[in-house]
């Protein structure tokens, strides 16, 4: 009954990943943190609940890196790589578009990927899902403690799944699942990443139409997270259902979670005009350009700038950014991951300085309105007025960046509030720390 697993090739990374269901609505699963994709089908619960699911759709689902099936890596990964994670098993499924189905942690990267890739992402459903760690009813310690002292126990399913938590079969394998997702070091490192990712901040980005669902007394997350997904996502439908059990196979009501999907899945909706999407922004421009040129003169100074946009254009070819228009003396780029982003403008301001300049950056990622080939709204004039508060050869970004990029190695030095011009609000500020 279980499916093949495969892998997809996300950049040097493995991804193993499924597909069952021969349905006409491509659907991928993004599990919560730990899995591993053939011990799922081992329960039967579970079996049920994924069969449903591809009695009416072609599905995917994987394990993320560094668990379960997938590559081993040193250092877990943040959105940007999970997002091409995901992106490489629709390409290797042959799904072009799909609907994501993200349970828990597995919400918060679809989330992202719904408002970043809204021209790939059918439909949206986050089930018993957060935006971030402070809706966790567990703190971090805790979690690491029983990392440290249990895991491989299966003890933790009195909060995963408390309605199942007195059958022995369920809690060996429960137990299984957890020693064939990680280690105990690897959990241990997963958790800590997750603990710091906030996307607060963009959920009102999405434009896709979406599906909440959330469990009242989920011992994992809080409902409070739920309500604030459907309270902050545009034209959310909310689902609130009875019960403790966070992954959704359990409970007396797991049918009636596997109904509303498949109600909201198969139902017909007007396709979405795709205007808005959410988009890092990056500023840059010259540091005493004006002084610079008049000391170089007309000619010298053209040579210059000529090598200096040729720098920018290797940088973005690089990292994978969009050159929306040369400023003059800098850029405005965009791009579908922060961190790459943020890497962008770092290589950047090392490489210029071989030029003999410096310049300032800065970072804001937000809904972005399309205009042609232009970008404008809100987070561009964000954007801006964070590159204006930099000094020479300084990146700075935004919390929302911060917030973002948590798990990708990037560290970042606390530069206060500011009132943006322009900008309702104060802002925390940060310069990243190279």
């Amino acid at each position: 009954m279980q499916p093949d697993t495969r892998y997809a090739k996300s950049g040097d990374v493995h991804i193993a990943y499924q597909t069952f269901g021969e349905g006409p609505v491509n659907v991928v699963f993004v599990p919560p943190g730990f899995t591993n994709v053939e011990q799922w089908w081992e329960e039967p619960d579970v079996t049920r609940w994924l069969l449903r699911l591809g009695s009416y759709a072609r599905v995917a689902m994987f394990d993320k890196r560094g668990t379960g099936l997938s590559d081993r890596v040193t250092d877990f990964p943040g959105l940007d790589q999970r997002m091409d994670d995901l992106r490489a098993v629709m390409d290797a499924a042959g799904m072009e578009q799909a609907a994501l189905l993200g349970n828990s942690e597995g919400g918060t990267m679809s989330a992202l990927f719904a408002a970043t890739y809204p021209d790939s992402c059918r439909a949206l459903v986050l089930c018993n899902a957060y935006p971030a760690s402070t809706f966790a009813q567990v703190r971090l310690e805790q979690s690491l403690e029983y990392i440290r002292r249990a895991w491989g126990s299966g003890l933790s399913l009195t909060r995963y799944a408390p309605s199942r938590a007195h059958d022995p079969a369920v809690t060996r394998w429960w137990a299984r699942n957890e020693r064939m997702s990680n280690s105990p070091a690897g959990a241990a490192a997963f958790a800590r990443m997750n603990h710091l990712i906030d996307v607060s901040d963009i959920v009102s980005t999405i434009r896709v139409p979406t599906l909440v669902i959330h469990r009242t007394d989920d011992r994992v997350v809080s409902v409070e997270g739920g309500r604030f997904l459907a309270k902050h996502i545009p034209g959310a439908r909310y689902l609130e259902l009875p019960g403790e059990d966070h992954l959704p196979f359990f409970g007396e009501n797991a049918g009636d979670i596997s109904d509303a999907i498949e109600e909201f899945l198969t139902g017909s909706r007007p396709p979405v005009a795709v205007d808005r999407v959410l988009s890092t922004v990056l500023f840059t421009d010259i540091v005493g350009s004006t002084e610079k040129a008049a000391t170089l003169g007309d000619h010298r100074w053209r040579d210059l700038l000529d090598h200096h946009h040729a720098v920018i254009r290797r940088s973005l070819s690089r990292f994978r950014g969009r050159e929306v228009k040369m400023t003059g003396d800098g850029v405005l780029a965009t791009f579908d991951g922060p961190a790459r982003g943020v890497r962008c403008a770092c290589a950047i301001a090392d490489e210029v300085r071989g030029l003999g300049i410096d310049v300032r950056a800065g970072l804001h990622t937000g809904e972005c309105e399309v205009m042609g080939d232009d970008v404008g709204g809100i987070a561009v004039h964000i954007g801006a007025r964070v590159a204006a508060l930099a000094g020479a050869s300084e990146v700075l970004v935004s919390g929302t960046v911060k917030d973002l990029v948590a798990g990708s190695g990037l560290r970042f030095g606390d530069r206060g509030s500011h009132s943006l011009k322009g900008v309702p609000g104060e802002w925390r500020i940060f310069a990243v720390e190279r």
